[in-house]
C-alpha cells in the first residue's frame, strides 16, 4: 500500500467509505419495496408482479453499465469515473419525483442505475488495487457487511418516509444520501490506480481486457456461480412485499422481517472476515454453497408439501442467507483474485454479468410469484445448484483445495529450486 494513501485515509475509513458507494446500491432497490404499492397506485399499474419492474429497470441499468466504467477506470483512474457516476444517480433521483408517468419512472430508474454502476465496478477495484490474497477477502467481507446494513435499515427508512409524505420522498432521499456520499468521496478518496497501471483506452486494449477475464476458466466461473446466488437474492427481494405482506399478513411489519434477514447477512460477512485467514475463501464457500443448496432442496420439499407457516420458513431462509454471505463475498474476491493486472476491466465485466444476469433470471424467478413461496423456493435451489456446478468446473472437480495463494508460494518454491 502506498504511503500516500496510508496518509489520506485510515484502512476503517477506507473500508467505511467503500460500503457506503456501494450501499447506494442496495438503498435504491431495497428503500423502494415498502413504496411500490403506492407507486403501482399513483402512477395506474394495477398489477403487483408489473410493479416488480420499479427495481427490474434499475438492475439492468446498473448491470449494463458496469460493461463501460471497467476500461473507463483503468484507463482514466478510479476517482473521476466514480464521481461523473455517483452525479447521474443524484440527477436521476430528482427527476424520477417528477415523473408524470410508470414509463417515465423506469427511465429514471434505468438511468440511475447507469449511474449506480460505477460505484459497483469502482469500488470493487480500489480493493483489489490496494489489497490481494486473504486481505482482499477480509477487506471485502467487511465492506460486504457495512454495505448489509442497508437492507437492514431501508424498508424501514422507506415506511417512516411514506408515513411522512408520498411516495417521491423516497428518492429525494436517495438523492441527499447520495450527494453526502459523494462530497465524502470528492474530498478524501485518493486516486488508487497508479499510473503506470493505466491502460490504453483502445478497442483493442479493452477486448484483450476482456479476453483475459473470460478465459480464466477459475475468475469466469466463480464469476458465474455469483451471478446464479445474485439471481435467486434478486428473484426473492421482488417478490418480498408481496411474500411478506399477502402471504404471512405482516403489513407494516414487513420491515422488520425483511431487516432480520438482512442482518443476519452481515452478520455472516462480520464473521467470514474473522475467519477467512484462517480457512481460506474457498474452503468457506465451498462449504457454505453445500449447506445452501441443501437448505433451498429442503425448502422446496416443505413448500411443496401444503402451505409453509412463517415460523418455518423464516429460518431456513435465514440459513440459505447466511450461507449467502459466506458464498457471495468469498467468490467474488475469487473470480478477482487471479486479474489483478485487469482489476476495473474484470470487476466490470464480473459485476455486469452479475448484475444483468441476476436481475434478468431474477425477475423471472420474481414473475412466477403465485400467492405461495415454492417459486422462490425453487429459485433458491436451482440456482444454488447452479452454482455448485460452477465452482466444480473452476476446481476441476475438487471441493476444499489450497487457497491460490498456498499454489503462488508452491509454484515460487519450485522455482527458486
Amino acid at each position: 500500500m502506498s504511503s500516500h494513501f496510508t496518509r489520506v485515509l485510515s484502512r476503517p475509513e477506507f473500508i467505511a467509505l467503500m460500503a457506503a458507494l456501494m450501499a447506494l446500491n442496495a438503498l435504491a432497490i431495497d428503500v423502494m419495496l415498502p413504496a411500490l404499492p403506492y407507486m403501482g397506485e399513483a402512477l395506474g399499474i394495477a398489477s403487483e408482479n408489473e410493479r416488480q419492474f420499479v427495481v427490474t429497470a434499475y438492475m439492468l441499468g446498473f448491470g449494463l453499465a458496469q460493461i463501460a466504467f471497467g476500461p473507463l477506470s483503468d484507463r482514466f483512474g478510479r476517482r473521476a469515473p466514480l464521481l461523473i457516476g455517483i452525479v447521474v444517480y443524484i440527477l436521476a433521483a430528482i427527476a424520477a419525483v417528477f415523473s408524470p408517468s410508470f414509463g417515465v419512472l423506469l427511465l429514471c430508474r434505468f438511468i440511475q442505475g447507469l449511474g449506480a454502476a460505477g460505484t459497483r465496478v469502482i469500488a470493487t477495484s480500489m480493493v483489489r488495487d490496494l489489497y490481494s490474497g486473504r486481505a482482499m477477502a477480509e477487506v471485502m467481507s467487511l465492506t460486504f457487511m457495512v454495505f448489509m446494513a442497508i437492507p437492514i435499515i431501508a424498508p424501514g427508512i422507506g415506511q417512516v418516509l411514506l408515513l411522512t409524505g408520498p411516495w417521491q420522498y423516497i428518492f429525494i432521499f436517495m438523492a441527499g444520501l447520495a450527494t453526502i456520499f459523494g462530497l465524502w468521496g470528492f474530498i478524501r478518496l485518493p486516486e488508487t490506480l497508479a499510473l503506470g497501471n493505466r491502460r490504453p483506452l483502445t478497442f483493442a486494449g479493452v477486448i484483450e481486457g476482456f479476453r483475459l477475464v473470460v478465459t480464466n476458466r477459475v475468475a469466469f466461473s466463480y464469476g458465474l456461480a455469483g451471478m446464479f446466488l445474485f439471481a435467486a437474492l434478486f428473484g426473492f427481494i421482488s417478490s418480498a412485499q408481496q411474500i411478506y405482506v399477502d402471504i404471512y399478513q405482516l403489513g407494516v411489519y414487513f420491515p422488520l422481517a425483511f431487516a432480520g434477514i438482512a442482518a443476519l447477512m452481515a452478520v455472516s460477512s462480520f464473521l467470514n472476515s474473522r475467519i477467512v485467514s484462517r480457512f481460506g475463501m474457498r474452503r468457506i464457500s465451498h462449504f457454505s454453497v453445500l449447506i445452501y443448496t441443501a437448505t433451498a432442496a429442503l425448502l422446496v420439499a416443505l413448500s411443496m408439501s401444503g402451505f409453509m407457516p412463517l415460523w418455518l420458513f423464516f429460518p431456513l431462509l435465514a440459513i440459505i442467507m447466511f450461507m449467502f454471505g459466506w458464498s457471495a463475498s468469498n467468490m467474488n474476491s475469487l473470480s478477482m483474485e487471479p486479474l489483478g493486472a485487469v482489476a476495473g476491466t474484470a470487476s466490470s465485466v464480473f459485476g455486469s454479468i452479475q448484475t444483468v444476469g441476476g436481475a434478468v433470471i431474477g425477475s423471472f424467478i420474481g414473475q412466477q410469484f403465485n400467492g405461495t413461496v415454492v417459486p422462490v423456493a425453487f429459485g433458491y435451489f436451482s440456482m444454488g445448484a447452479l452454482a455448485l456446478i460452477c465452482v466444480l468446473v473452476a476446481e476441476n472437480g475438487r471441493l476444499f483445495g489450497v487457497g491460490i495463494e498456498y499454489a503462488h508460494t508452491d509454484m515460487s518454491q519450485h522455482a527458486a529450486h
